[in-house]
This record gives structure tokens, sequence and C-alpha cells, in this order.
């Protein structure tokens, strides 16, 4: 797994010998760190966006050429390696390491906070709140050690859970599965919940692809409501529920959002469907996708006790799914004066 994502590395590199050299041959090094931190920031956004593409449009022209015995290896491999990332997948501590994390993180900043111990003798789903647009926070502070995940929570292994899609794309399979992110389906989860030991903590952005159609700069508003399969999960595993919110996480992006009814948005609905995300039109700070440096602090809450029922019924269900809201809501008022906030300010679950 090392070797494929090996290209990435030479970034990782300059980043810190850059990081380390004299203050005195930097005369504008705060200016240039700025500017590291932005590389930073573009590097991992164009990943996501373009990588998969990028690298299965090169796979194929590979094919097509005299070196087109590397890309049937490599197509092989791929099959026969295809359903590691619904077994664990393959997580690497010297990428969650790297030094171009810690420009991420410094770019916004972004911030990790814990208010209650977690105990290594048990699983966790971590309901993550809001999604924003590219879910910077949930990715820093989980898809990589730069906020000090591990150190914070000692015995507790975090995996993000991002589109299953995104896994079929060569190259950003290996990317995504060495920071520890892992498909957002059953079989993976499932896997991390029980046939992993214990100490797994599987982060789910609960509101999705719809919930980012509606995130824009001073809006506090989560997709919950209706939201019960992460609940159900929880009680068939016995996995205590961990309410998250960051807040910051809506200001990274303006989004023109469209009107209920309209055309535009009856598109974005057809295209979550098809594509399984919200296609968002949305604009940072500079070239448009750059995002805004808008501080980001994520607040891990207090783990709700969760006993294992394997066929739960409804009123237990929406017995634990009302204790959850409930959490979330206060440790959304807890916190919000200290990042920004209002007291008047509230939290809007849809």
């Amino acid at each position: 797994g090392l070797t494929i994502i090996a290209e990435f590395q030479p970034t990782s590199l300059i980043l810190s010998a850059l990081q380390d050299l004299p203050s005195g041959l930097w005369p504008c090094r705060s200016k240039m760190e700025k500017h590291l931190q932005v590389i930073s920031v573009m590097q991992w956004v164009i990943s996501f966006l373009a990588l998969g593409v990028a690298c299965t449009a090169l796979l194929i022209y590979i094919f097509c050429t005299d070196c087109w015995l590397i890309a049937a290896i490599y197509i092989a491999w791929l099959i026969f390696d295809w359903n590691t990332p619904k077994q664990g997948g393959r997580r690497s501590s010297w990428v969650r390491n790297w030094t171009v994390w810690t420009y991420f993180r410094d770019y916004f900043p972004i911030r990790l906070i814990k208010t209650h111990d977690l105990l290594p003798s048990r699983n966790y789903i971590f309901g993550y709140h809001p999604h924003g647009i590219f879910c910077f926070g949930g990715f820093c502070n989980f898809g990589t050690e730069a906020t000090g995940f591990s150190k914070k929570f000692p015995g507790i292994k975090p995996s993000l859970a991002t589109l299953a899609g995104n896994f079929r794309f060569p190259i950003l399979r290996d990317y995504l599965m060495s920071g520890g992110i892992c498909p957002v389906n059953r079989n993976s989860i499932d896997y991390l919940l029980s046939q992993n030991g214990t100490g797994n903590a599987v982060i789910i952005v609960v509101g999705g692809a719809a919930e980012s159609l509606h995130c824009t700069p001073g809006l506090n508003s989560v997709t919950l409501k209706n939201r019960k399969g992460f609940v159900r999960l929880a009680l068939r595993k016995g996995a205590d529920l961990v309410p998250v919110y960051s807040f910051g996480e809506n200001d990274a992006y303006k989004q023109v959002i469209f009107d209920e009814g309209t055309v535009w948005r009856s598109l974005q609905k057809k295209l979550q469907k098809i594509l399984g995300f919200a296609p968002c039109l949305f604009f940072g700070s500079s070239w448009g996708i750059v995002p805004f440096s808008n501080p980001i602090t994520t607040i891990v809450g207090e783990p709700i006790t969760v006993p294992k029922i394997e066929d739960a019924s409804e009123e237990t269900v929406n017995l634990y799914h009302a204790m959850y809201i409930k959490s979330l809501q206060c440790l959304f008022d807890k916190y919000k004066t200290r990042f920004g906030l209002k007291e008047s300010d509230v939290l809007h679950i849809h």
C-alpha cells in the first residue's frame, strides 16, 4: 500500500525541509508558511476531486500503449485487493503523520477538543456534524494525526467513513485507506465494530450529501431528525454513540443555495441520487476553490452507553436517537459562545 502512494511523499519531504530552514534564509517566513498552508489544503481538495478520475484515465491510457503490461498487472492486483477497504483497510501511521497535514491544520486553523475519556475496551460510533462542503474538520482530526487524536484518545483507532464510490478509483482508494478512511457501508462498518477487536471509533457524517446542500457561513443546521440508521447500527453492535460538533465547518466556503422547487434544486437532488454526493455551487477566498481560513474547532462530546440488542424495536431506536439529539444539543449550547457564536444562536435540527 505504501509503494502505491509513494508519489505523495516528495511533497511531505519538501515541506519538512522548508520548515527546518534557518529563519535567516526566509526573509518572509510567515508569508512562505501561508503559501505552504494553501498548497497543503489544495493538495487535498484537488486529490479528493480529481485524483481518482485522473488516475483512471491514466490507467486506460497506459493500457493502450506499449506499457500495457504495467496497467494489466495493476488491474489484476486491484481485483485481488478489491475487498480490502471493507475489511479494515490499510492504514499507515507514516502517512497520517506527514508534515503536510500540520500545514493543512494551521491554514484554518483546526483544533480537536476532548471533553471525556474513551475506553479502549469499547467500540464507538462518532456522529460528526455538520458536513460542510469538504468536511475539513472531520478529515484533519480523524484522517490524520495533525491534531493529535491518538495522544488525546490513547487506545482508540479512528476510521472516518466516506462514500464507497471513492474506493473504486485506482490510487485514490489507497490514499484514502492510508489515512484510516473507510467506505460508509454496512459491510465495512460491521467489520470494524465486530471483527476488529475493541478500541475502534467509526466516524459517520450523519447528515451526508443532503446536509451539504444547506451549509453556508453563519448557519448552524444539521440533518438528523430522520437519520436513525447509525443508531440501529450502534444498538446491533453495542457500540457507544459519541456526538461530535465542528464549529466553523460551514464557514470554509460560501455557497449559492437554491430554493426548494426550483429547477437547479431539483437537478442537485437528482444528481445526488445518481452520484451519491451533492454537486454544490460554492466559492472560497481565491481562485474560487481555496477555502476561507476561518477557524474550525471540533468538540468530541460525552459517550452515550449503548447496549447490544441484535434486533432493537422501533421504540428503543427512537429512545436512543432522542438521547443522541439531546446530547448533541447540549454540546452545542455549552461551547457555542466560546467559539464565536452568540448565546441566542440555536442549533437547527432537520
